[in-house]
């Protein structure tokens, strides 16, 4: 085990998923009484679902980790055996396993029952495993969390314990360093400095946006509207709540039913529209629409509903309401490969305004779907020629697409190496089928259009949420919601730098003036704390001089420049958006 691999992801699994049974092991050492649930490995570690009476404590957290390494020093191998239905069952009720008993009663009759033996521990998983718990020279357990089993609050809340492992300490020291990087850009930390967003326990996971987070909202919503219409995209606007008899239409009913909110009008029950598309299907079905319409591009800022476990929410990046930048092309067969790519083209600008770099994801036909293996086929081989023929790299990821068709997921990568899913394009077949909608093509007869749903900052909220960590809010110019901020250094210069200041608005620039009898040193924190653009501190000196010291959020203190050189540089920052 010396020379552990963790190259890959499948190696990256091996080993964590590994680490899940060394730490279900360690805490049946010392707490006995604990029972199991599940012990999945994640992508930045694994965690493991354990119902006991005891909460678990920071100083218990470290006891288990003490143990693990005990495991993981005993080297034990993990041997793989199959039992039947009956005799896993049993196994599993005579150590009182119960969450265990019933994962195994769900799965499908003709599955393999795997249990891996590590020791005196045993555990029922289908793997994969390193050959023994030797290798692991660096453990450490994050948090524990509560979970509901399965994800149902039907069910019982568990103790879920996070954790991460490498094959070597630096890669741990490594690791805990980016933790803390990402602590100090948390977003919602950052969002209180700035006053740019709040949660309110009136409306958990209903953000509010206050007057400066607003600003950055406009500004993105601007540049998507500007970039759509470039690109021969229509806006339209579907209202919020629509009858059931839509959703069953749709296939939400069948499909996302337990995620969405529902209320009753009339006598007659509808529901908050958890998505988009069946209003934009909706749009369109007013009309007929000949062949030569084609493309149709529809855009929609759509705000959406949807219900997340109190658990699960999370700052901007976890929310129960959301504005989805979506938009809905109708397209000719023939035009199909066409549409995908010039979304993928479309795409990869946007991102590259912001300096991102990016993967791709296809993810092809989930177990739960709409229409036939062979409209899946159809659709999934039409993604995969659009994005050969860009040459651009992806990665298959089966059976995670759309319960209607298949996907592209983009994978964002920030400052500090996290990766955000955002952007979608989705293949549909299914939606204009069950919507019924049609075009008259050459031959006068009546056709049915192809569908591509996609998305490109995924949710506006969210979307702003990593900005502000990967910008940790020091936000291009374009978007600062203070990009000039005057401090002056007494109150006998408030009317010069009123004067300064209505020269920056008259130019176009977002700037404000801190007048008030307070140190400057407290302004200066003040203006550094809101990531204001660009301060200027005005004193004696720049009033006779003309020359203004500025000090640059990104940058740090700047040389002094005369007026009309700085209005240039904000300029040229804003108009080329540089980040």
């Amino acid at each position: 085990m010396a020379n552990l691999r963790f190259e890959t992801e499948e190696e990256r699994k091996a080993l964590w998923h590994t680490s899940s049974h060394i730490m279900a092991h360690a805490v049946q050492r010392l707490f006995p009484d604990a029972k199991f649930g599940i012990g999945p490995a994640i992508d930045n570690g694994f965690y493991y679902d354990i119902d006991l009476d005891h909460k678990f404590t920071e100083e218990d957290l470290l006891s288990i980790e003490k143990e693990m390494a005990a495991i993981v020093k005993e080297n034990l191998p993990l041997v793989c055996r199959e039992l039947s239905r009956e005799d896993a069952v049993q196994f599993m009720e005579e150590r009182g396993e119960a969450y265990k008993v019933e994962l195994i009663n769900d799965l499908p009759a003709d599955a393999r029952i795997t249990f891996y033996e590590q020791g005196d521990f045993t555990d029922l998983c289908a793997g994969p495993h390193l050959p023994s718990t030797g290798g692991i020279k660096a453990i450490k357990l994050l948090s524990v969390a509560g979970a509901y089993w399965r994800g149902s609050e039907k069910n019982k809340m568990l103790q879920r314990i996070y954790g991460i492992t490498f094959p070597k300490k630096s890669m741990l020291d490594e690791y805990l360093q980016k933790l803390e990087e990402a602590k100090r850009r948390d977003h919602r930390k950052i969002g209180r400095e700035m006053d740019l967003f709040a949660i309110m326990d009136e409306g958990p996971g209903f953000p509010f946006f206050l007057p400066r987070g607003m600003i950055i909202r406009n500004e993105l919503e601007a540049f998507w509207r500007k970039a759509h219409a470039e690109r021969g995209y229509d806006e339209i606007k579907t209202p919020l709540i629509l009858n059931e008899e839509l959703w069953h239409t749709s296939g939400h009913w069948d499909h996302y039913k337990e995620n969405m909110y529902f209320t009753r009008i009339d006598d007659i029950d509808y529901a908050i529209k958890p998505m988009n598309c069946p209003g934009s299907l909706l749009a369109y079905k007013r009309k007929m629409y000949s062949y030569r319409d084609f493309p149709m591009r529809v855009a929609e800022l759509g705000q959406v509903h949807r219900h997340e476990l109190s658990g699960a929410l999370h700052g901007l990046m976890r929310v129960r309401t959301f504005t989805q930048d979506d938009a809905h092309i109708y397209m000719l067969p023939e035009q199909t490969k066409d549409e995908l790519k010039g979304v993928i083209e479309f795409i990869g600008y946007i991102y590259g305004v912001f300096g991102f770099n990016y993967r791709i994801e296809l993810s092809t036909r989930p177990e739960n779907s709409m229409g036939s293996a062979e409209e899946w086929a159809r659709a999934e081989q039409a993604l995969q020629e659009a994005m050969d023929e860009l040459k651009l790299p992806y990665k298959v990821n089966e059976g995670d697409g759309a319960f209607y068709g298949p996907k592209l997921d983009f994978h964002l990568e920030d400052s500090i190496g996290r990766t955000w899913q955002c952007g979608t394009i989705q293949l549909d077949f299914q939606m204009p089928q069950r919507f019924d909608i049609t075009y008259v093509g050459p031959d006068g007869e009546k056709h049915r259009p192809g569908m591509i749903h996609r998305t490109i900052f995924g949710s506006m909220e969210r979307f702003i949420g990593i900005l502000i960590e990967h910008f940790e809010g020091k936000f291009p110019l374009w978007l600062a919601p203070t990009q000039v901020k005057l401090l002056t250094v007494t109150e006998k210069f408030n009317d010069f730098a009123e004067e300064l200041k209505e020269k920056f608005v008259a130019e176009g620039f977002r700037a404000e003036l801190d007048g008030r009898n307070e140190k400057i040193g407290y302004k200066i924190r003040e203006a550094r704390n809101a990531r204001d653009a660009y301060i200027i501190v005005l004193g004696e000196k720049e009033m006779e001089s003309g020359l203004y010291p500025v000090r640059s959020s990104k940058e740090g203190e700047l040389a002094p420049m005369a007026l009309p050189e700085l209005i240039q540089r904000l300029h040229d920052e804003i108009d080329e958006k540089m980040y």
